[in-house]
C-alpha cells in the first residue's frame, strides 16, 4: 500500500438510483465495488472506517479526512501495517472526499460540525458539485432540524442522496462490526437496499432499521437515548438504596435481571462496580460513553419531546442530574455509568 496525499480525479459514478426495490445479488455487489469516503475518525468513526477498509473491494480506495491530522495518520499507518485491504487516501476536505467517493459516511460531534462538513461553500460536500450516484450517510447524533435542513439542501442541489443514519452500539459495536443503523429512509426501497449493503460492512444483519422519511432515523435514535439516560439513572438509584438496605449487590443485580425491572443499561452498562466484569464500572469507569455527552443526548430528547407536545417529566429530572455530574471532577471523561459515583453509591 502506498501513501497518497494528493487528491485524485473523481471517478465516474458506477451507480444510478433505481425506481424499484428489486435488487439482485450482482447489483448488491456493485454497491460495494466503489470508492468509499469517511469523514470523522473519532472514537466511533475510527473503528467504523476500519471495518469498511477491511471489507471493501481491494481494488477501490477509502478516502478519509478529519480535523485531527494525527488521527488520519494513525489510521493510514495501521491500515498499511495490518494490511486491511482497501487503499487508504488522506485528503484535506470533505469536498475532496465527495469528489472521489461514491458512498460517504460521516460521524462528527455536533450539529455545527455537520453543517460545516456538508454546507461549507468552499470545503464542504456541497462544493463537490452534482452527482447522480453519490450517497451520503450521516451517522452523527444531532437535532432533527439540522439534519433535515442539511439533507434537503444537499439533495435539492443535486449533490447526493442524503440519509440520516445514526448508529447504536457504542465503541465495542463499532469495533466488532455489530452496530445498529437507524436509517431515515423508506423500507423496501432501492435506497434502503443500497444502504443495507453498505451498512453491513459495519452492522449486524438484524440491526439495520429503515425508519421512514428524512429525520426519522434520528427521531428513533433520540427516543432510544432518552430511555438509556433515564433507565441508567433509575437503575443506579434503585441499586443504591437496595444495597444500603442490606441486599448484596450481586444478589440485587440478579433479582432485577430476572424481574420486571430488567433493562439493558443495568444488564450491560451496570453502574455498580464489581458486578459485571465487562462493564466500565469494573475498570474505574474508563472507556465507553463520556459522562458529559449524556447531557447532549438528554437535552436532545427533552427538546424533541417538548417540540411535539410531550411533557418530558423524567427526562428533565434526569437531565439536571447529568448536568451536575458532567462538571463533577470525579465524573469528567469517565463512562456515564459513573453516575453511580456521583450518587455516592458504595464502591
Amino acid at each position: 500500500m502506498k501513501r497518497l496525499k494528493k487528491t485524485v480525479c473523481a471517478p465516474e459514478s458506477t451507480y444510478q438510483f433505481q425506481s424499484t426495490a428489486a435488487i439482485t445479488m450482482a447489483e448488491n455487489s456493485n454497491f460495494l465495488d466503489v470508492n468509499f469516503g469517511f469523514i470523522g475518525l473519532g472514537a466511533m468513526g475510527y473503528p467504523m472506517a476500519m471495518n469498511i477498509c477491511k471489507k471493501m473491494s481491494p481494488t477501490k480506495a477509502l478516502y478519509i479526512t478529519d480535523v485531527s491530522r494525527p488521527a488520519v495518520e494513525k489510521f493510514l499507518a495501521q491500515a498499511m501495517q495490518e494490511n486491511w485491504g482497501g487503499l487508504v487516501v488522506i485528503v484535506e476536505t470533505a469536498k475532496a472526499v465527495a469528489e472521489n467517493a461514491e458512498t460517504i459516511f460521516t460521524i462528527v460531534p455536533a450539529a455545527s460540525h455537520v453543517r460545516d462538513v456538508y454546507l461549507n461553500p468552499e470545503t464542504g460536500v456541497i462544493a463537490a458539485g452534482k452527482s447522480e450516484g453519490r450517497l451520503c450517510v450521516e451517522c452523527s447524533t444531532i437535532d432533527l432540524a439540522t439534519t433535515r435542513d442539511v439533507g434537503e439542501k444537499i439533495m435539492q442541489a443535486g449533490v447526493a442522496e442524503y440519509v440520516d443514519s445514526p448508529v447504536s452500539g457504542g465503541v465495542p459495536g463499532a469495533t466488532e462490526g455489530t452496530l445498529s443503523f437507524l436509517q431515515g429512509c423508506p423500507p423496501a426501497s432501492a435506497l434502503s437496499a443500497r444502504l443495507t449493503a453498505v451498512s453491513l460492512l459495519m452492522a449486524s444483519p438484524d440491526k439495520i432499521f429503515p425508519c421512514g422519511p428524512l429525520g426519522s432515523g434520528l427521531a428513533a435514535k433520540i427516543s432510544n437515548n432518552y430511555l438509556c439516560g433515564t433507565n441508567l439513572l433509575a437503575s443506579a438509584e434503585a441499586m443504591n438504596f437496595g444495597i444500603r438496605n442490606g441486599v448484596d449487590k450481586h444478589i440485587l443485580y440478579k433479582v432485577i435481571q430476572n424481574s420486571t425491572g430488567q433493562n439493558f443499561m443495568l444488564d450491560k452498562v451496570t453502574p455498580v462496580p464489581g458486578v459485571n466484569p465487562a462493564a466500565p464500572s469494573s475498570r474505574d469507569y474508563q472507556g465507553g460513553f463520556k459522562a458529559q455527552m449524556m447531557v447532549k443526548d438528554m437535552t436532545l430528547g427533552v427538546e424533541v419531546a417538548e417540540a411535539t407536545g410531550v411533557v418530558a417529566t423524567m427526562g428533565r429530572a434526569a437531565l439536571e442530574v447529568y448536568k451536575q455530574a458532567a462538571v463533577d471532577p470525579r465524573c469528567i471523561d469517565r463512562d456515564v455509568s459513573v453516575i453511580w459515583r456521583f450518587l455516592d453509591g458504595p464502591e
